[in-house]
């Protein structure tokens, strides 16, 4: 026989093809207009359900022989001996066996069945079950007793026996029997329903004493919530209050430390309290429940309190209720996110507003435990504000000092000071400290402050301290430590110089200045501009008495120019030197000592040509010797004294120089600073209408430039271009003149600025 090359071993030597399923072609519908007699799927139902034929079944055997029955016995139980030879573990078949028997009436035989099918698995459960259902059925009692007897003695865990066994012989009247088999099942200590079961029993027959010992033993082999919650039920529908009080009792004695099972049983309590009209015996039980029950588990607890409450309580009973609710909704939110510290503050502003110290301080207690993980700043800004009001409660609300100095020391000892610190904390326990009366505990704190964590708010007030103490050599002291610590602080340098100033100590100020200066660079130049503006306030009302225009405006051209320089300055890294010599400046000039003056200004030009600093020589030497003036002298001037007009034109002549020669300076060296150039030619012209009629306009309009508008191509970060844009450009009158050489010397320019570019590569 010849198999296809093609063919599947696995398909019985048939090919793929062979074992496709072909679906009829689908038949294409032309006409879908609908018919003219519709057919409901319901009449398609019943006319299927009207053809079917009927079920085709064994004919019916009549025996009237007893030949006949033997054959007919023999042969099937030579059918079930078979079935049971080929499935011996299948109980089906044990069972259909012995009904058969039973059937016929062969109660022997049947027996015989079911003591073979237990051979063969004892532990069937449902064996047990039909052969005692079995003798039971044929009214023999004492082969059904015999057998219960060795099921629950064989299969003692199997619940179901006990009760048909029990039920048997409640059914037959034998109580005794009954309570017998119970107190046998007892034995073997089953689950909560067995002892419940047991407990109905007695209560049947009216067996109140018996039950409660029941009880007695339920609660002792199952020493839960819910059986000593049903053995006080029990007692209470007995009418049995004290007995049933002395229950949860012992209960509460016995269960108050299982935190699974404590708030039901106080539950229960409380509400049996309230049943029996016991008012302040449940609330009691409930605070009592509340302060040892952890806040996470009583949840059903908060809340029957508060309707208790409100239901029986007064405001303060009330508020109580409530504030124990928001504990709880608190322990919930910190018990999910132990690093949320607002929840932590909310959670102690609670308990300070209620006012129990041992709470208050457990609740800080447990929030300080939570350290951040990360040893960096931002996570421990509002983590360190914990202990600073922990240290202020036990300080301010609990006046316990000791407490307090032990809060400050643990936590300056957590801080990793060498990877950051809080100067707050350092401050605030040395002024505890002061407000103990313990300088010298507070100058050691301030001290190991410098020592592991310097910071400008430390330094400022351990300064301010010794100041007011009136240690000078310490506040000296400490400023050299400061400026130590940090050469660029202009505060520092301003106020140590202020400090020898005050002190009439102008040489040493003098020096301080000198060092100041000399400084590469300076972090806060601002701060040194302070004592400028100091210096502009307080002879704001002497040159306010002059009469005279000039001196007025003088006057008000300073208070303008001052502020706006300093703003400058402080936003302008690179001139922290002129700052600082701008406030040496102010010094001398507050010394009186012009001819110093001068020669800081020179310096200052030296070191830098800001716009701003030309003007403010210029006006400086418009402005020497007015600071002087009072009201007295305003007569003088009045009538015109010659010495003073001789004086004033030698100051507008020094003035013009400055002007001149920063005009010089812009012009040459500077020329792409034209917008500059413009500004200071602005403030000369006001210089000169200042001067009144000894000003002369003519020197400056012939040098104002000419505004023109001109359009220039802007690009974007990547270098394309991207439109154009407007600017203002000036065109001087020399400009003009020298138009034919302009583009010559732009070029000239440009290669030099390109030039100086390549070397300082």
């Amino acid at each position: 026989m010849s198999f296809s090359k093609d063919a599947d071993p696995s398909l019985g030597f048939l090919t793929k093809r062979d074992t496709e399923v072909k679906l009829p072609r689908p038949t294409r519908v032309k006409n879908k207009t609908p018919a003219s007699i519709q057919i409901t799927a319901e009449q398609i139902l019943r006319e299927a359900r009207e053809r079917q034929e009927p079920e085709i079944r064994p004919p019916k055997q009549k025996i009237t022989d007893p030949n006949e029955l033997g054959d007919y016995r023999l042969r099937r139980r030579k059918e079930f001996e078979d079935q049971i030879r080929r499935a011996r573990w299948n109980t089906r078949v044990w069972v259909k066996y012995a009904d058969w028997e039973e059937n016929q009436k062969d109660f022997a035989r049947a027996r015989s069945i079911w003591e073979r099918a237990l051979e063969v698995d004892y532990r069937e459960r449902t064996l047990w079950l039909k052969y005692a259902e079995f003798e039971m059925k044929n009214r023999f009692v004492n082969h059904a007793r015999n057998v219960w007897d060795r099921a629950v003695s064989l299969l003692p865990r199997v619940d179901q026996l006990w009760y048909k066994y029990i039920h048997m012989e409640e059914m037959l009247g034998n109580v005794a029997g009954s309570r017998q088999v119970f107190q046998r099942w007892m034995d073997w200590q089953p689950d909560q329903q067995g002892w419940l079961s047991y407990i109905k029993f007695e209560l049947r027959y009216g067996e109140i004493e018996r039950a409660r010992r029941v009880f007695e033993r339920f609660t002792a082999c199952h020493p839960r919530a819910t059986a000593w919650i049903r053995f006080a039920k029990f007692e209470m529908k007995n009418g049995e209050i004290a007995r049933a009080r002395a229950v949860y009792e012992r209960a509460v004695d016995l269960l108050s430390g299982e935190e699974d099972e404590a708030e039901q049983l106080f539950v229960a309590f409380a509400e049996f309290e309230e049943k029996c009209r016991e008012i302040d015996r449940a609330r009691c039980i409930y605070k009592f429940a509340l302060d040892h029950i952890p806040k996470g588990r009583a949840e059903e607890l908060y809340k029957k309190y508060v309707a208790f409450e409100k239901q029986y309580g007064d405001r303060e009973g009330i508020e109580d209720a409530i504030v124990g609710k928001r504990r709880f909704q608190y322990e919930d939110e910190v018990k999910k996110n132990p690093l949320n510290y607002d929840s932590w503050f909310d959670y102690i502003r609670l308990e300070e507003n209620v006012g129990n110290k041992d709470m208050i301080r457990e609740v800080y207690e447990r929030s300080i435990a939570n350290v951040p993980p990360a040893q960096e700043k931002r996570y421990w800004q509002r983590y360190i504000y914990l202990w600073l009001n922990y240290a202020l409660y036990e300080e301010l609300g609990a006046e316990d000092m000791d407490r307090t100095r032990d809060v400050y020391r643990e936590c300056l000892k957590l801080i990793p000071h060498k990877k950051f610190s809080f100067a707050k904390i350092w401050l605030l326990a040395a002024q505890f400290e002061i407000r103990q009366k313990s300088l010298k505990a507070a100058r050691q704190i301030l001290g190991n402050a410098i020592g592991m964590a310097p910071k400008d708010k430390i330094f400022k007030k351990y300064i301010e301290i010794e100041m007011q103490l009136g240690n000078i050599d310490r506040c000296r002291t400490l400023y050299e430590k400061y400026l130590e610590w940090s050469p660029a602080n202009c505060y520092a340098w301003s106020k140590y110089a202020e400090l020898e100033r005050s002190l009439s100590e102008t040489e040493r100020a003098r020096g301080i200045f000198e060092l100041a200066i000399a400084q590469p660079a300076l972090d806060m130049p601002e701060l040194l501009w302070k004592p400028v503006l100091y210096t502009l306030v307080v002879a704001l009302p002497k040159l306010s008495a002059v009469g005279d225009t000039f001196d007025h405006s003088v006057t008000v051209l300073l208070c303008i120019y001052w502020i706006p320089l300093a703003a400058a300055l402080s936003s302008s890294p690179s001139l922290a030197g002129v700052a600082s010599g701008q406030a040496y400046i102010d010094f001398e000039i507050s010394e009186g000592e012009i001819e110093r003056t001068r020669l800081l200004y020179e310096r200052l030009l030296d070191r830098t040509k800001h716009l701003k600093v030309w003007i403010s020589y210029a006006k400086f030497e418009a402005s020497v010797g007015l600071e002087d003036l009072d009201r007295s002298d305003k007569a003088q001037l009045e009538n015109g004294d010659p010495s003073y007009r001789e004086e004033q034109i030698d100051r507008i002549q020094r003035c013009r120089g400055i002007f001149e020669r920063a005009f010089d300076y812009f012009r040459t060296s500077a020329p792409e600073m034209k917008e500059e150039r413009a500004m200071l030619l602005e403030e000369w012209s006001n210089m000169e209408t200042v001067f009144a009629d000894l000003g002369d306009l003519s020197l400056v309009q012939s040098k104002l430039p000419r505004k023109v508008k001109r359009k220039r191509a802007i690009s974007s970060e990547d270098g394309t271009p991207s439109g154009y844009e407007e600017y203002i450009d000036y065109i001087f009158p020399d400009e003009v003149a020298m138009a034919p050489n302009l583009k010559i010397l732009e070029a000239a320019y440009k290669w030099k600025k390109q030039k100086a570019v390549s070397e300082e590569d």
